[in-house]
């Protein structure tokens, strides 16, 4: 009888450990359906809940869109900023709680570099080869992160239709690697696009052609470019070797490289001088050029989504804590 007693209870003891050894040996896929299985069961019976969180949702969504759209129009300056703050934050935060190291390093190598070309753009007196190392770098960035997107893109759709077995890809491989491009593609293309909006209004205001509210401190000569305060040597019917000259709509004339980083890097679409209206469509007269500016605009739209979401979601979780909904 004792005997028979110490193996049951040795069985009972096995039986535990027998099923955790099982658990571990299952595949990444049967586990998923084991997690989504276990979550179906766990708010079974829960609708009613779910309604209200959704519909806490919603609210919160619509009024903070109309919070963010006003301080957007009234107080401009301080809504880039912060946006641009929690961008550079936000991200930092869950790339060390999740341990994406290779995230950190490159987000560390683009603010260094960053960092430094803020410095120079906001020195006093201003040098003239500045704007042009400005634009330059954040002209490559965009350059980058469009290509960075693109590839994404194509990655994801070439894994959704399949192409992916034909070279003996696993799906899930090739899916991570267009999501992780797609990501840093868009990501890093909305933050070099709000530091050289930052950096050409620190440039114009100090060359002194520009006032974001006001008047120049400075008559503008026919010969000088406004964005970098250089000297223009090309004439307007002339082919220059290294770049042409650029005359607005306003008969401003600038440097052909100079006007490009100042509307289509440091999104502004006004004339550096005189604020008038540029024709966008007039400057980017080649059809594959209309591209990067379609993906600028996609890039200003993605800015809400990185940046201000996070803060939604972490809000409506708050009332949904306080209102003890789980």
């Amino acid at each position: 009888m004792a005997a028979g007693a110490a193996r049951k209870a040795e069985s009972v003891l096995e039986a535990p450990q027998q099923e955790q050894i099982s658990h571990t040996k299952l595949s990444a896929e049967d586990a998923w359906n084991l997690q989504q299985e276990r979550m179906y069961n766990m708010h079974r019976g829960h609708e009613s809940m779910h309604v209200e969180m959704i519909l806490i949702f919603l609210c919160i969504l619509v009024i903070a869109q109309i919070v963010l759209v006003q301080w957007r129009q009234r107080h401009g300056r301080s809504y880039n900023l912060v946006t641009l703050l929690q961008m550079w934050i936000v991200p930092l935060y869950f790339t060390i709680k999740l341990y994406w190291w290779r995230f950190l390093s490159m987000w560390g190598m683009f603010s260094v570099i960053t960092s430094y070309i803020l410095f120079r753009a906001t020195r006093k007196p201003l040098s003239g080869r500045t704007p042009r190392l400005v634009y330059k770098w954040f002209l490559l960035i965009y350059k980058l992160s469009y290509a960075f997107g693109v590839v994404g893109y194509l990655a994801i759709m070439f894994t959704m239709c399949g192409f992916n077995l034909f070279f003996k890809i696993k799906a899930r491989d090739s899916m991570d690697f267009g999501i992780v491009s797609l990501f840093y593609g868009l990501y890093y293309g909305v933050m070099g696009r709000d530091f050289a909006e930052i950096c050409s209004d620190y440039m114009a205001s100090t060359i002194g052609f520009y006032s974001v509210s006001g008047l120049p401190t400075r008559s503008l000569s026919d010969n000088i470019c406004a964005v970098c305060g250089q000297k223009i040597i090309v004439e307007l019917d002339e082919e220059g070797l290294i770049e042409n000259t650029y005359q607005l709509s306003c008969n401003h004339v600038f440097h052909e490289f100079c006007i490009r980083g100042w509307c289509i890097v440091g999104k502004k679409q006004t004339c550096p001088y005189c604020k008038e209206k540029v024709d966008l469509k007039r400057m980017i007269s080649n059809p594959w050029e209309r591209t990067h500016f379609l993906y600028g605009q996609i890039l200003d739209w993605l800015r809400y989504l990185v940046a201000w979401q996070p803060v939604v979601i972490g809000i409506v979780q708050g009332i949904n804590y306080s209102l003890g909904l789980e």
